[in-house]
């Protein structure tokens, strides 16, 4: 069973971190969520999640994927956390998939990770895509880089997290089960 985490930073997108969560959880993936700053994380429109562990307990474990959702002022806690650029980076120096969506490819920019890469991003976040291919196809994914637009697409991207991770048959599944309409 893929084993992904799902960062959380006080100001996340609540539509984006519960689709990613929720998604992934239906597909039968273990998914832990982090909370960068403490257990309790405040999203963007309060509502509170409590994060499963502090990244500070987990940042050395092995990832299957490492999940960004968007949101602010979330996206830019995430940009400017040293834990987070260096997990980031370890992730992606073991050409493991790291995902965002919304303002949180931003994240990755700083991280080196979107050089050279197709990426796409709220459209008033792409100018900080610094070394990206500006995309705006609602999914975009580019090797083990998989970004997306915002709140509107967090299902697709969902399903496009699941797809990479567990194959196409349990996406299409999820998808004939949510009733999600098929690209």
């Amino acid at each position: 069973m893929p084993k992904v985490s799902v960062l959380l930073a006080d100001g996340f997108e609540e539509i984006e971190a519960v689709t990613i969560i929720d998604v992934l959880r239906r597909a039968e993936i273990e998914v832990v969520t982090l909370g960068v700053e403490g257990l309790d994380v405040m999203g963007a429109h309060g509502i509170s999640i409590r994060a499963d562990r502090k990244l500070a307990d987990a940042k050395s474990e092995d990832w299957d994927m490492v999940i960004l959702p968007g949101g602010l002022p979330g996206a830019h806690t995430l940009r400017d956390n040293p834990a987070v650029q260096e997990l980031l980076r370890t992730q992606h120096d073991r050409k493991r998939p790291v995902a965002a969506i919304c303002a949180a490819p931003i994240v990755l920019a700083k991280a080196g990770v979107l050089e050279g890469r197709q990426a796409t991003s709220y459209p008033g976040c792409a100018n900080e895509l610094f070394g990206a291919r500006i995309s705006d196809d609602r999914v975009v994914i580019d090797g083990d880089v998989i970004t997306s637009r915002g709140p509107g697409t967090a299902l697709e991207f969902s399903l496009a997290l699941v797809e990479r991770l567990t194959g196409r048959a349990t996406a299409s599944r999820l998808r004939e089960g949510m009733l999600v309409a098929t690209p």
